[in-house]
């Protein structure tokens, strides 16, 4: 019997509001797609192939990396755990970008919205278990993210979120726009890309005034994010005739990381901008670290928009 292929990104969901419209993959979650007003601002990748780079995937319960997969914590009940999750990174040994990054998301939709659902079942590692949602909707010049983890479980659950898409301009070249972060700190690095140290911004890694995106090129976590009357803090991309793409992120996001690649399909340059609760190998240093308790609903958001 002959089988259609599956598409590795599994369900296609299609939004529209107004001049709005949105495309949302069912494995990981990920937002692949966002116009406005006919603008692209989420970096596209051709349908039928599997997520580059990660892009728009959530990452759950963890961002980033945990180094050789290896975590002890101390809950805020004094329970410890000391547990080993699978290597999922092995250039660097390392377990990178928590669990659902292939997990296909159960999913309602509505006019303009979208509800997508996973759990996060205890396993190894990992002994916990969170039922995960992920709300995508269309606002009038962008999109609203929000992110809900309940503990289903019966002990405290250490958690992070993270998500991974990537931003461009259609019609401008990705290496002509000008990158602003609200970043007073960075994250040295190993050479696994683990945090050896958290610094004062300058030079390079100081882009409060901002940068050509093409003069970049960055793995970089950032911190200590300056945020605005309403609690959010705002990053930037701006084309040369003033077009400008705003990702911003509520007061649980408390970190950011920054990505440059020259390797993206179809395009000579790409970025991702993307929100995070903790910084790298948080599951150890408990940076950021959140502890959901059993029945409590964590809900936190981030989102884009757009001018012309």
């Amino acid at each position: 019997m002959a089988h259609t292929p599956v598409d590795p990104t599994g369900q296609q969901i299609r939004l529209a509001r107004g001049e709005v419209t949105a495309h949302i993959a069912q494995v990981g979650a990920s937002l692949r797609g966002l116009t406005v007003d006919g603008v692209s601002i989420v970096t596209p990748y051709p349908e039928g192939e599997r997520t580059p780079f990660g892009s728009g995937v959530v990452l759950v319960p963890w961002p980033n990396r945990v180094r050789d997969g290896r975590w002890a914590q101390t809950d805020p009940h004094g329970r410890a755990s000391d547990e080993q999750l699978a290597i999922t990174e092995p250039k660097l040994d390392n377990a990178i970008h928590g669990l659902l990054r292939y997990a296909p998301y159960a999913i309602e939709q509505s006019e303009g919205a979208a509800t997508l659902t996973a759990t996060v079942v205890p396993q190894a590692g990992y002994p916990f278990a969170l039922v995960t949602q992920v709300v995508y909707e269309l606002t009038d010049d962008g999109i609203r993210v929000t992110h809900r983890l309940t503990n289903v479980g019966a002990h405290a659950a250490p958690a992070g979120v993270g998500t991974h898409p990537f931003f461009h301009i259609g019609g401008v070249d990705t290496e002509d726009l000008r990158l602003k972060l609200p970043a007073a700190t960075w994250f040295e690095t190993d050479d696994r890309l683990l945090p050896t140290a958290e610094k004062a911004v300058s030079g390079d890694t100081d882009l409060r005034a901002g940068a050509r995106v093409g003069d970049l090129d960055l793995d970089t976590a950032f911190g200590t994010l300056s945020r605005d009357a309403d609690g959010r803090a705002s990053s930037t991309l701006e084309g040369p005739d003033g077009q400008l793409v705003t990702v911003w992120q509520d007061a649980d996001f408390d970190y950011l990381q920054v990505f440059t690649t020259d390797a993206f399909p179809g395009q000579s340059r790409a970025i991702a901008i993307e929100p995070m609760t903790m910084p790298a190998d948080a599951l150890n240093s408990g940076q950021g670290l959140r502890w959901v308790e059993p029945g409590e609903t964590w809900e936190l958001s981030w989102g884009v928009t757009y001018s012309g």
